[in-house]
């Protein structure tokens, strides 16, 4: 596997969706206004991605101007469905949803989402770097980095940023960081579709998060 350049300016976009998770936790004390309204905004965003889409499937001129600025970033799989940045918005959506049962809810999207999204981005570029032992359409070495990063931010970060709870043990953040890298390696598949796991996995690791608080 090799790492091209397109794929580490996907990548480095890709973490930019961290101001998500981040806008659910401290957006509405920030911005002083309430959980909801911070869902509308994303939910809006989401919305406002899958416009663009549906405009760039219709429209000639749409979809011209969306391959020149975006198409070297592009799968091959993308220039007939959804990207995968949109994927991402629609599970920080859902994230942002869950976090409207307040209480420690907010801060498990934050935690769980922010892992998925760097964690993911670390996967696919040591994966396509130094991978060598494929798993599907991954490699271990994707997921293991993806692990270690995870680990290092569940562990070390995320209990010294400011606001951020006191609730899960060492063992509950590390089998969290786990939980994110093997569902990243082995998505879904219901027969012959394979469900995207930008959208299922944050989700799913928001709930386990908030099950495994102490």
């Amino acid at each position: 596997m090799s790492l091209r350049s397109e794929e580490i300016n996907r990548k480095l976009l890709h973490g930019l969706a961290v101001a998500m998770p981040a806008g659910i936790f401290y957006g509405p004390d920030l911005l002083q206004v309430s959980q909801g309204m911070a869902s509308v905004v994303i939910g809006g965003l989401f919305g406002l991605a899958l416009l663009i889409e549906i405009l760039r499937f219709r429209s000639t001129l749409i979809g011209a101007l969306f391959r020149k600025w975006f198409g070297s970033m592009l799968r091959v799989n993308e220039s007939r469905s959804l990207t995968g940045a949109t994927y991402v918005m629609g599970g920080s959506f859902l994230c942002s949803l869950i976090a409207l049962q307040g209480g420690l809810a907010p801060a498990a999207a934050f935690l769980a989402l922010t892992l998925f999204i760097l964690g993911d981005a670390v996967a696919a570029l040591v994966g396509k770097g130094i991978g060598r032992i494929r798993i599907g359409g991954k490699t271990l070495e994707g997921a293991l980095g993806c692990f270690t990063l995870c680990a290092l931010l569940a562990c070390l970060v995320f209990p010294r940023l400011q606001d951020f709870p006191d609730a899960w043990t060492m063992p509950a953040l590390l089998l969290i960081s786990a939980l994110v890298a093997i569902l990243e390696l082995f998505p879904i598949r219901l027969g012959r579709w394979s469900l995207n796991d930008n959208l299922y996995v944050p989700v799913c690791v928001t709930f386990i998060t908030l099950a495994l608080q102490s």
